[in-house]
Parts: C-alpha cells; structure tokens; sequence
C-alpha cells in the first residue's frame, strides 16, 4: 500500500508536498508559535479580523447554521453571506472546528502551513501532467513556487492563500482545452476558486485571459480551431460563473451595499512610482511592516527560476510567436504593478486599502511556469546564455545598489546576500552535468536554501501578538459571555469599555456592536458616525454609548474591565484587557456580581428598550442628517421623537466653572477657538473644570481634530480611556452622579496649536430621559422566537400612529408579517426597520432571506442539472456509437 502511493511517479508530488510545509513550520518552530512557544501567527489584519471571524465560522457550523445568512454580532445586525463569501470559504477553515478558544492559534498554525504544502503539491501536479518536468526538478520549481515572495508576505492574509493552489488546476484546465478541446476542467476549477475567494477568482479570470493568448500562440493550427477555443474558453468562464452563481449573486448584492459605496475611484493616467524600483524587489528579504500600507509588488522567487525564466526567451526550442505572445504577457504584468489605470483594473476599481498590488501571485507563477518550461533536466545554459543573464543581473544589481537610499525596503546586507545567490546559481547552471541526479538534488536545495532566506529575513521583520496575550483577553472575554447567555436565554446586546478587536462579538458570539470587515454594509457606519461612534470604511467601535444610546440600541448588559487588586500588575492586566471607553453612566446601571468574573464585572441596563418597541410613527418621517447638530443634538432628536415628547430639553449646553490655561494664549470663547502655545518649546496645558449641581451624566464632545496625535485628554488627572481613531465628533462621558463634586477635564497639547473643534460641555436630563424611556419600555415587542435570520413575538400597541421600531438595520432582504399577513417594511432615520402597526394585539415577525440568493440558486441549479444532462447525453451517443 505504501509503495503505491509513494512511488516513481508519484515521490515528486509527496516531496513538492512536504518540502515547503516543513520549511514553513521549522521556521516558526523557531520563532516560537503556538503550540510550540509563546508567540502566535496574529500579526496585523490575522490578528485583528480574520482569528474572530475563523471564531465566528466555528460557532455557526456547530451551534447557528442560520448565521451563514446574517448575524448580530456582525454590529448590531449584518448580511453574512459577503463576510462568508470574502473571510470564510476556504475548505481548510474546517480544521477551526477542533481548535476552540484561545487554541485556534494552533488550528492557524496547522492551516497557514497546509496552504504552503498544497501550493507545492498543486504546481507539482501541474508540472507532471502536462509533462513539463519530472523527477528532482519537479519540487524545485514546485518550491519556487510555493515559497515566493507573494507567498510570504501574505501568509497573514491567509484567506487569499488558497489561491496558490488552485490557480495551477485553473492552468492545467486551459491547458487541457487546448490540448483535447474539454472544458470542464477549467470551468470546474474556476468555479472553484470563485467560490472559495471571488475576490482573487476574479484576478484569476485576468490571467487566464492573459494566458488565453499566451496559450493560443503556444498551440496555434488554424483560423477555425482559434474560434473554436474562443468560443470553449468563453463557455468555459461562464459556466463557472454559473456553477458559483448561488454565492456570487448574493454577495454582489452585498458589495453594493457595502464596499461598493465607500470609495470613489478616479483614475489618474500616471505611473504610481518609478518602475525601476520593482527590480528591487527580486533582492532578498524586501518586505516588512512599512510594506504593507504602501510599497511595491512582492514577487521574489529563487535565482534559478529566475535565470530559467530569462532561458526560456533565449532558448530556440520556442517558436518566435510564442516568445513574442510571452514578452506581452510578461510586459501587461509589469506594466500593472506601476501604472494606475490597469492596477485598478487589476483590483476590480477599487484602490487596496493596505497590501497593493495583490495580484503579484501571477507574476510569480508566470515567472516559475515559464522558466520550468525552459530548464531541462539536463540544468545546462550555454555561455553566451549566461553572459546575458549576467548582463540583466549585474544591472538590476547596480540599479539598485545606486539607489539604495530610494529603496528602504532593501537593505545592503540582503543585497549582497542576493548577490551571492544569485552569482552560485548562475555558476551551478554553468557546470558540466556528469551525474545529472545529484545536479537535480543540488538545485533543490539551492531553490530550498534561496526561498528560506527570503522568508526569514522577510518575516523576521513582522512582530506578533504573543500567545498569552490573545489567550487571557479570549478566556476573560469568553467566560464573561458566557455567564451572561447562562443567566438570560432573551435577545439583549452586550456593551464594554475593553477591547482588543473591533470583532469581539464575533469571536465570543454575542450580540455586539462593533465590527471590521470589508463588507460591512454602508449605513451603519453612518449611522455611528452621526450619534458620536467612532467609525470608517467597515467598521465601528461602540465605546462612546450614552444613556440614551446604550437605551436605543438595546445594550442590556455591560462588561467593565475590574481594576486590578494590588497583587496584580496593571501593566499586565492592561495589555490584554485594553480599556477603550471612559464610562462613569455604568453607576447609573444595576451591578450583576453573580454574572461578573474576577477580571471582568457586568452590569444590567435598565432602561434597554428591547429590540423592538411601539413608536410614534413620526420616526418615519424624521430625517436626521450630520448637519443636524451634533451628536448629543441627533440622540435628543431620534429618542425623543420615538417617544412622542418634546424634541427639546432633554439636554442643555453648560458652561465651565474654570479654564486655566498654562503656556497657552487665553480665548473667550472655547468650541472652535484655536489655541496656541506662547513658548513653542515648553508644554501647553488646558484644564476645563466644572462642578455639578445634580447627578445628572455630563458629556464633552470631541471634533475629529482632537484626536490623540494632536493632544493627550486626561479626567481629574487620570489619562481619558478612548478608542483612538474617530472621523467624525464623538461623545465622551465624563462625569455621573457626581453632584457637587469638581470634575477637570484637561488637554496636553503635542503641536503648538490645537483647534477645538466642536468641543461642547453636555448635561443629560436624567429625570427626562427616565420618563422617555419608561414611556418606550411601555409597548414593548416580546420576543417568543429569536434566531439569526428570524424574529417573531407579540406587541399591544395602545395608540393611533404608531409603530414597530426596531434597532434591526434596515435590508431588503427583510420580510414582515403581521398577524400572518405580509406587510412592507419601512425605513426609520435611514437605518433602522419599523413596520407599521393599528391599534391593538398584533404577532409580528421578521424573517430574512438574502437578496439574489435564490436567483443565484435557480442558475446554479440550472447548470448543474444541464451539465450533468450533456455528459448523460455524450455518454449515451458514445454507447450508441460503439
């Protein structure tokens, strides 16, 4: 058994396999990731996004089919199948099902290296079945692959990764067109690969035209056979399309509420940088952190694939037109990695939000095909061969040499490391071939040897969240919740002032609202930005809750990061338990000592109006917009006409007792004054103190200005607890029942001048927001049933021109009945779902289906059935025939 799959036609395939795997993991055995250190694989959006959603995957295979479709822990409410379709389709996520909690590190570990393994097992199956290596040579241009640069840099991209392996079958399917007019191979992966990442399937789909042409010169015979191959190769794409309809429809729908409306890309017909500076990046070790955000295309692979790649435009085994058809392929890749219009092209027209020029994987398998075409088993180039490639790479070594100072990424160290890989490998082409076997092994290993030093110097410059770090945050954050869903089987959301990641809910699963991921729908951001939240392009943190917000968003409960006993270090405790909000409302709320933990205490909101509740109708006609006050203007404005009561007077602008200002030019008149320093090298301070004469909560708006790059805030001395970014003015809590006590709210300048920008000191009524809420909380919607895609229960509406509003965010792929009866939803402040109600006992529910999901389905199902029904067709033709 074991000789049959291991043996001469197959060891190749098993070495392609094994090689990069166990590089990859000897390496980070090395670096100590867990299981086997202290460090873990987290590093940037894999440690910020993708280890919740991996999280969030498992809960929902194990506990919340449904959540495939939308979730509440996705902010509070989202479409899921664009998160899925995006973060989570990887077949390899099933590995996260045995790994729970804090040890999904170790499922990540397993995954990322597994992804290596199959990019080698996966060129290797191509290289042998069309023929075009055998033996040693086959993992050394299988490892060539595996390993590049693209590769490397990212690994902590792991959703894209599967790419690697699947873009090899995707060739092999064209080759197969080509070579015996079938297409069911290229449709088949395709399909594939769009609906394990449309996002890199649609880079994919670039190539393979690029290919196309590559390959119609390869296998050229006649006009007619080019138009019968256009035609299959056409076929064969949509098709795919077709077979993936069931996810792609629905997805598209998605994108168009979401990362479709965040950017408006106009197109600059330039270059983005000097070209010459791609030649940098075949030096060893070019990426690192300054990479990421903005940098060149990473497409380093080892020197012999690199020297066959120039072979194979020197070689006269090739006929002129298929080097000719090769030379504009390589010219439209190249050309893509620094001119603008056709890398937009390249990122369906949007431009990347960190990682450019994602679609460099291409380069570096059309560098590594091309070039195993080239190089035969024999590995000899003749000398004037060589001298060429010398030429090419003793100038694209001193063009950069040159210009070391324009190339940070580059460092002299790996430059004359590269130099000297470069230079053996060259030398080792030239050597005479007297034991051809061991030449081929000697090559392996030069390729294995090239490709580590590249991913060693390159990720040694990435740091990692440690493993204890992301453990102890996931085990207090987990065991939090989980007291509170033991205690409360109701739909409530839950609040904190702690955070680590803006996926918390989702890697606890709980009903949250924060979120980040790149197809978060367009209208919540907004929505937060408006009511003081921070919040960007996909994603909100909610850390600036109000009462009256914490009541209209339904955060029943709160977590609250305890203060560390003496025996216990701060600094520790704060770096896994990141406090991100300055809450003094929480004395406002019911302690919960039976649900809080020892790091951890809860507290029980009680003027949370549920998710649903009966509302003047006249929310539907209120049209809130940012220019409509600020902030704590919008939140009076929203609840106070939900609950029918004057739009004014709930909260009032106050004054300042006090402003001391020190080494800083005194204004009269603070919000939208500018200060500035007296002495620019001396530090200017302004301390704003007010002391109140209720116990009512107090709140200080802070514009998008007053961030922490341009000041430090401080409360009564102690630094202000603030999740950092904010485009737009956020709401601080600064002060709760703290009647005739002094509150200072100071500022640190860190520039010589400040704007204070929409800076406001807010009292809340207390008394007026109880009776509002108590007058909301009067019709409540009781929930009998509650799922991620459905909701139904009872409410008594007691008066005329009333409604159901909902905190559910509004989507057409919402559904209402009432009383059994299908009613149209409607839109409340542009965000929310309110379904009109008359007087009386109604049972309302709303169900979610996913917009084009069934559409996607009918089409899917249609190629399917009409697929299957050619090949029962040619096969009976076939029978009959013979």
């Amino acid at each position: 058994m074991i000789r049959r799959f291991f043996d001469k036609r197959t060891w190749p395939l098993w070495v392609s396999f094994w090689l990069p795997l166990l590089t990859m993991t000897g390496y980070f055995i090395y670096r100590g990731m867990a299981p086997f250190g202290s460090s873990s694989l987290l590093t940037v959006d894999l440690g910020q996004q993708y280890v919740d959603l991996f999280a969030y995957f498992r809960h929902t295979l194990l506990h919340d089919p449904s959540a495939f479709f939308y979730s509440f822990s996705k902010t509070i409410g989202g479409e899921m199948v664009g998160v899925w379709a995006y973060y989570l389709m990887s077949p390899f996520n099933l590995i996260y099902l045995f790994f729970p909690g804090q040890s999904i590190t170790t499922g990540i570990f397993i995954v990322t290296v597994l992804k290596y393994g199959f990019a080698g097992l996966s060129f290797a199956w191509l290289l042998t079945k069309t023929k075009t290596q055998k033996g040693w040579l086959v993992p050394t241009f299988s490892t060539a692959y595996a390993m590049m640069g693209w590769m490397i840099a990212n690994q902590l991209n792991m959703i894209w990764l599967d790419t690697t392996a699947i873009l090899p079958m995707v060739i092999l399917g064209l080759e197969r067109l080509f070579k015996t007019g079938k297409v069911r191979y290229f449709a088949g992966w395709l399909a594939v690969m769009l609906i394990d990442n449309y996002y890199m399937g649609y880079m994919v789909i670039l190539f393979s035209c690029l290919y196309w042409l590559y390959a119609a010169t390869k296998y050229w015979q006649n006009v007619k056979t080019l138009v019968v191959h256009v035609a299959k190769f056409a076929w064969g794409g949509l098709l795919a399309v077709a077979l993936s309809a069931w996810l792609l429809l629905p997805t598209f729908w998605a994108l168009m509420q979401s990362k479709a409306k965040y950017n408006v890309t106009k197109v600059h017909w330039k270059f983005e940088y000097a070209p010459w500076k791609m030649i940098a990046k075949f030096v060893t070790g070019t990426f690192n952190f300054d990479q990421m955000p903005s940098g060149q295309p990473n497409f380093y692979v080892a020197w012999l694939a690199i020297f066959a790649f120039m072979l194979f435009f020197l070689r006269r085994k090739f006929h002129w037109t298929v080097k000719l058809s090769s030379l504009l392929v390589t010219a439209v890749l190249l050309l893509s990695f620094c001119y603008e219009p056709l890398d937009l092209l390249w990122h369906a027209d949007q431009f990347p939000v960190w990682y450019p020029y994602r679609f460099s994987f291409v380069f570096c398998f059309w560098i590594v095909w091309l070039g195993a075409q080239a190089l035969t088993d024999k590995l000899t180039v003749k000398w004037w061969q060589a001298a060429i490639m010398l030429v090419l790479s003793v100038s694209g070594f001193t063009t950069v040499y040159l210009n070391l100072k324009h190339v940070s990424f580059v460092t002299k160290a790996n430059l004359m490391i590269t130099i000297g890989l470069a230079a053996v490998t060259l030398i080792f082409l030239l050597v005479g071939k007297q034991r051809r076997r061991i030449y081929q092994v000697i090559a392996l290993l030069l390729v294995t040897v090239d490709m580590g030093i590249n991913a060693f110097a390159s990720l040694n410059n990435l740091s990692y969240v440690s493993q204890a770090e992301f453990g102890n945050y996931t085990s207090a954050l987990n065991q939090s919740v989980a007291k509170i869903k033991a205690s409360d089987s109701s739909f409530y959301r839950i609040g904190k002032t702690f955070t680590r990641t803006k996926d918390d809910p989702m890697q606890a699963a709980y009903n949250g609202a924060d979120h980040f991921s790149s197809t978060f729908e367009k209208i919540i951001p907004n929505f937060f930005g408006s009511i003081g939240q921070p919040d960007g392009d996909g994603v909100v943190a909610y850390t600036n809750g109000t009462l009256i917000s914490d009541s209209l968003l339904d955060m029943q409960y709160f977590m609250d990061k305890k203060v560390p006993t003496a025996q216990q270090s701060n600094t520790n405790y704060r770096s896994y338990i990141p406090v991100t909000s300055t809450k003094p409302d929480l004395t406002n709320y019911r302690g919960q000592s039976r649900l809080s933990t020892k790091k951890v205490a809860t507290y029980k909101n009680p003027y949370a109006l549920g998710l649903g509740f009966g509302a003047s109708a006249a929310i539907n006609d209120l049209h809130v917009s940012k220019t409509t006050g600020d902030p704590i203007a919008r939140q009076e404005l929203i609840y106070q006409t939900l609950a029918g009561r004057s739009t004014s007077g709930l909260i009032s602008a106050e004054n300042f007792d006090e402003v001391v200002f020190q080494n800083v030019k005194k204004v009269t008149t603070l919000t939208g004054s500018v200060l500035n320093k007296q002495n620019l090298g001396k530090t200017g301070s302004i301390y704003f103190k007010f002391t109140p004469r209720t116990n009512d909560s107090y709140y200080i708006t802070l514009g998008s200005n007053l961030n922490t790059d341009n000041a430090s805030y401080y409360i009564n001395g102690k630094e202000l607890k603030q999740y950092p970014t904010y485009r737009h003015t956020i709401a601080v809590n600064v002060a709760a029942n703290s009647k005739g006590k002094t509150v200072t709210f100071g500022i640190q300048m860190k520039k010589t001048s400040l704007w204070l920008q929409n800076f406001t000191l807010y009292k809340l009524d207390n008394a007026e927001f109880k009776q509002s809420a108590k007058k909301l909380q009067q019709q409540p919607w009781h929930l009998t049933k509650h799922s991620s895609r459905k909701l139904s229960g009872t409410i008594n509406i007691t008066k005329k021109n009333q409604v159901l509003m909902t905190t559910v965010p509004y989507s057409k792929g919402w559904h209402a009945t009432v009383d059994g009866k299908a009613v149209k939803t409607k839109k409340a402040i542009n965000t929310f779902v309110t379904v009109p109600l008359s007087k009386g006992h109604h049972t309302v529910t709303l169900t979610y289906r996913p917009p084009l999901l069934l559409s996607g389905s009918l089409i899917t199902g249609g190629a399917v059935i009409g697929t299957i029904g050619w090949f029962a067709l040619k096969r009976r033709r076939d029978q009959l025939h013979f």
